[in-house]
């Protein structure tokens, strides 16, 4: 057996707020300073309303997302943006995923 690793593994680091695909798609698509409307949304993830919904809304309830209501016309539209606390956090995510994808690579035979 090999002796326990003085640094913690990567995936404990790993935000399960993003656990689901597409919530974790939703923050890909929001960039910085990028917002989106619902619609654009949809058509980018390829989803239906409901899960783009509650994706918007578990992001949102964490502070990751911004959702802006307006009306467009007479039509009310939603836009979404990524906050700072929402961009950090995914990027902290993407890097924990390249550090566990490193150390895969070093235990190849």
């Amino acid at each position: 057996m090999s002796e326990p690793s003085a640094t913690p593994h990567p995936r404990i680091r790993l935000d399960d707020n993003f656990a689901s695909p597409i919530r974790f798609s939703l923050m890909a698509s929001l960039g910085d300073g990028i917002e989106l409307d619902f619609a654009a949304l949809r058509e980018i993830l390829q989803c239906a309303d409901s899960p783009l919904s509650k994706a918007i809304t578990h992001l949102q309830a964490g502070g990751y997302v911004v959702a802006r209501k307006a009306s467009l016309g007479s039509r009310p539209r939603t836009w979404v943006r990524s906050t700072r606390l929402g961009r950090d956090a995914f990027e902290g995510h993407l890097q924990a995923l390249r550090e566990i994808v490193a150390l895969g690579g070093q235990n190849s035979l």
